[in-house]
């Protein structure tokens, strides 16, 4: 069977970036005889009617016989499965990866470790109401230094570590209005971190991040890389989160705990790639096209 998908980023992001990842995948299909084509999400508008289900674009020629979806933008993720075509990954392990107060209520509920985690209540807009005081015992309980992060965020983005109670105090009042949580700091992982690429059932690569002058290790923030061989509980523990989620792939980042034990940071179902073939010359895209020829080819059969 000659396959035919789609790789859709986002057009509305700036750099190169994730245009690169988009092109990454495309060499690695091509490779193995699977023409792709490349989409901006905001060339293919979502249609509903009573009738129909349906997309809009100037360029849009046959549906495809499946999409590397590497944005966030469920709706159109959503909108592609409904009109039966197989998305990787779905519109729901996107979603449950971009919302982190959804990933570790997940991964709590399948008792993975995770930081002490406390969800600040929902607030729609800031509210003269608000009084950070209310979080007084939340953050005795969890102690400093203390992570306060947002629900939404890339990159090592939207992640504060503060100090004391004042400068808790005054960062909830800039965080009013939006979801966010109140997290332990795993002190024994300051600055670094592990990333492990999962694909199906098995981390087909891995790297550490470090970072010398901060407490995130994200490339991005300016962290650098090695390459690691993760331990056998690494391994199952990064599997396991990305399952947990309904990820067909994910880039799973990995605390180091007390006594070296992995505790989840993050999981993300749109984990760029090039950095992992910097440094480990691992190619994960050649992974993930092989586990959507077999994967397409077991749902055939059924």
């Amino acid at each position: 069977m000659n396959l035919h998908g789609w790789i859709i980023y986002n057009g509305y992001l700036p750099g190169n970036k994730f245009l690169d990842f988009a092109e990454w995948i495309q060499d690695a299909a091509l490779k193995q005889n699977i023409y792709t084509d490349i989409y901006k999400n905001n060339e293919l508008f979502t249609f509903l009617s009573t009738d129909s289900l349906d997309l809009i674009s100037e360029n849009k020629e046959s549906l495809p016989d499946f999409v590397m979806f590497t944005d966030k933008d469920i709706y159109l993720a959503k909108q592609l499965e409904l009109m039966g075509i197989r998305v990787f990954n779905s519109a729901v392990s996107i979603e449950k990866s971009d919302d982190k107060i959804s990933t570790y209520q997940t991964l709590a509920a399948n008792h993975l470790p995770i930081p002490k985690t406390i969800v600040a209540p929902k607030a729609f807009v800031k509210s003269e109401l608000f009084n950070p005081k209310d979080f007084r015992d939340s953050i005795n309980s969890l102690g400093f230094p203390l992570i306060l992060k947002e629900a939404f965020g890339s990159f090592g983005e939207q992640v504060y570590l503060v100090h004391s109670m004042e400068e808790a105090l005054e960062k909830l009042f800039e965080l009013h209005g939006i979801p966010f949580m109140l997290q332990e700091f795993i002190s024994s992982s300051h600055g670094k971190d592990i990333r492990l690429q999962v694909v199906g059932d098995e981390v087909v690569a891995a790297m550490t991040r470090h970072a010398s002058n901060d407490f995130r290790a994200n490339i991005t923030a300016g962290g650098t890389m090695n390459k690691y061989q993760p331990s056998r509980e690494e391994k199952a523990t990064a599997v396991a989160a990305t399952k947990a989620i309904g990820a067909d792939f994910a880039g799973v980042d990995l605390l180091f705990g007390p006594d070296n034990k992995p505790i989840i940071c993050e999981i993300n179902s749109n984990a760029h790639i090039r950095n992992m073939f910097d440094c480990t010359g691992i190619n994960v895209a050649e992974y993930m096209i092989d586990y959507i020829k077999d994967t397409l080819k077991i749902e055939d059969t059924k």
